[in-house]
């Protein structure tokens, strides 16, 4: 079965204080929802169209899993927690195997 994923590109950060409201909340919301943080942070180097952002890379074992993981009451939590703190490009997308 393809793994699932969560792919956030950060594109602006206006209030950091919300951010780490956010963090302190989705970090338990994506375990429980069978989640594992591949990247956070760290280097990027941008190629083409792309901007060097801050970067996160969830993986799961199911798309599904990753669906119900960011539709879960403990996730919806840290997005209120967020609300307007950020501009991000967020996705959930299927892997190829």
């Amino acid at each position: 079965m393809p793994k699932g994923y969560w792919v956030s590109v950060y594109r602006t950060i206006s209030d950091p204080e919300k951010l780490a409201a956010y963090n302190k909340l989705a970090g338990p919301a994506v375990k429980a929802g069978g989640g594992r943080t591949l990247v956070r942070g760290g280097r990027v180097v941008a190629h083409d169209a792309g901007i060097a952002e801050r970067t996160v890379l969830v993986e799961f074992d199911s798309f599904e899993q990753a669906v119900a993981a960011y539709e879960s009451a403990a996730y919806q939590e840290a997005l209120v927690a967020l609300s307007d703190g950020v501009e991000r490009d967020f996705r959930i997308v299927e892997g190829i195997d």
